[in-house]
């Protein structure tokens, strides 16, 4: 993806079938389904892909248990089909996982037991397991460093895990590959209309500053949980139709829970269930259910939601941990379809919604990442019918995402897919950079060099939270680096000393965040 060209492209001819508004899972999905469709499509993020919600996910492709045990099956069969299109599509950044459920009475053995067989019947030709009951023993020998006191038994059964920021960089190359123009750091200053329904835009550039008056056929709104405030551009609308619920995962040492599965703890004091799951040779502990008034860019972690996540976890681990034993900790709200008198957000519905406004602005709004596409092509469905666009059938049940590969890279770079080839062959040109951009982690400067380059990379930031996960997984290591990092982006974006520093002032500041002892 070059940004530069992106950007030519759009002066040149600003008119589309279709602008979409939202840089995350559902906006992307959705330029990708209109793009191969063969529709004019744009896509405007107004900071990073995936800068919000879609990057702070539990990092699973699942059907969702817990919605089984509230008798949601629709919703979960549709999630486990979908889990199985997106395995199929992007195996280079998808793939299943083990979970066990230890359980502690022979009821729960059996009850949970019932309920995951049913879960694996409901993915059909998409299973990914077989469910088994395990003995004592066995649960053991998968979690071998879980407590064993009172210990029945477990039962095992399989999911999907993704990186959901690499996957949500992989969609934009799709669309762009399909023809689509795909910019972040562009927001939409305002709405064009005629006869009160909307008939195009004023897109702005973030750090430019530039305008582009863009024109189309029909505008989607998926901005997740900032929705409400593009409405009141669209539809002057003050009433809030989004009823965020803030999550947080904390990050720690794979060495403070071995084992061949990851743990699914069936029953938390707030009725979710809690996940420890290997990810990135690391931990991921999560997640809560906390309703939030207000939306922030960076939302912060509240001290009783760490506490919640690291005690529940100290009751089911052998080692237990403390403060200093979290690498990293990020929170993601969950843009929650608002229902009214509905206070609690942990029963609040996980499905979507799609509504055509009275401007003719097309809303989309919940759902998670593991149904992304199946929004998309619902919400280009509707698009088609209610503009005067050609009605063409969705492509993406079977289309493959860029950097497609079932290809076996016994290295950091699978993760890359088919790219992971074409970041080999710059480190063969050029030895220095093989170099680490920090010692611990297996991370080089041709990544930095990569994102840059091929994925429109503009900061620091966008290199260490997105491209490469370092923020995520260890605050203090992704500050130690920036200094590397920085001073690569600025060679390559031809930047001055001053936004050197500039950069490191404002990542310093963003992921001290991301570290517990700032709670």
């Amino acid at each position: 993806m070059d940004r530069q060209e992106q950007l030519k492209l759009l002066s040149r001819n600003p008119e589309f079938d279709i602008v979409i508004i939202g840089g995350g899972a559902t906006g992307l999905g959705c330029a990708v389904d209109a793009a191969s469709r063969g529709y004019r499509t744009l896509l405007l993020e107004k900071y990073d892909f995936a800068k919000g919600t879609s990057s702070r996910s539990t990092k699973l492709v699942h059907g969702g248990v817990r919605y089984l045990a509230q008798g949601n099956i629709h919703l979960v069969r549709e999630a486990l089909l979908e889990r199985g299109r997106m395995l199929r599509n992007a195996p280079h950044v998808c793939h299943k996982l083990g979970f066990v459920v230890p359980v502690y009475s022979w009821w729960d053995k059996w009850y949970y037991g019932f309920g995951l067989w049913i879960y694996e019947f409901l993915s059909a030709k998409f299973s990914l397991g077989k469910t088994k009951i395990l003995s004592k023993k066995e649960t053991v020998h998968y979690l071998p460093d879980l407590d064993t006191n009172y210990l029945k038994g477990g039962v095992l059964y399989y999911d999907g895990q993704f990186d959901d920021c690499r996957l949500a960089i992989n969609l934009a190359q799709t669309a762009t590959e399909h023809g689509a123009l795909v910019l972040n750091y562009c927001g939409v200053a305002d709405f064009i209309k005629k006869d009160d329904k909307i008939i195009g835009l004023i897109a702005k550039g973030v750090f430019s500053k530039q305008e582009f008056v863009v024109k189309s056929k029909v505008v989607i709104n998926a901005t997740g949980v900032f929705s409400d405030a593009i409405l009141q551009k669209s539809e002057s609308q003050s009433e809030h139709s989004i009823a965020p619920s803030q999550g947080i995962h904390l990050v720690i040492n794979s060495s403070f829970f071995k084992g061949f599965s990851a743990i699914l703890i069936p029953k938390t004091d707030d009725g979710r269930v809690l996940f420890v799951i290997p990810w990135h040779d690391k931990l991921l502990l999560g997640t809560t259910d906390t309703a939030v008034e207000t939306v922030e860019l960076e939302p912060k972690p509240l001290k009783e939601e760490i506490d919640f996540v690291m005690n529940h976890f100290n009751k089911y681990a052998n080692q237990q941990i403390d403060y200093s034993d979290i690498s990293s900790v990020f929170v993601g709200l969950r843009p929650l379809v608002k229902v009214a008198k509905e206070k609690k957000t942990a029963v609040l519905s996980r499905e979507h919604s799609i509504r055509v406004l009275p401007s003719g602005l097309i809303d989309v709004s919940g759902g998670k990442w593991t149904t992304y596409r199946k929004m998309a092509e619902q919400t280009l469905n509707i698009a088609a019918k209610v503009s005067d666009l050609k009605s063409v059938r969705s492509k993406t049940r079977h289309l493959k995402i860029h950097g497609y590969s079932k290809e076996k890279i016994n290295s950091h770079l699978a993760i890359y897919g088919s790219d992971a080839v074409l970041i080999e062959q710059m480190i063969a040109e050029d030895n220095s950079l093989s170099e680490k951009i920090h010692p611990m982690y297996p991370y080089t400067k041709a990544e930095v060099v990569w994102a840059v380059q091929n994925e429109m990379a503009l900061n620091v930031e966008d290199v260490l939270a997105r491209r490469i996960r370092l923020l995520f997984l260890d605050a203090k290591a992704a500050m130690e680096a920036a200094p590397v990092v920085v001073v690569i982006m600025a060679s390559l974006l031809g930047k001055s000393v001053d936004w050197e520093r500039e950069q490191l002032f404002l990542f310093e500041n963003l992921a001290k965040g991301y570290l517990v002892n700032n709670v």
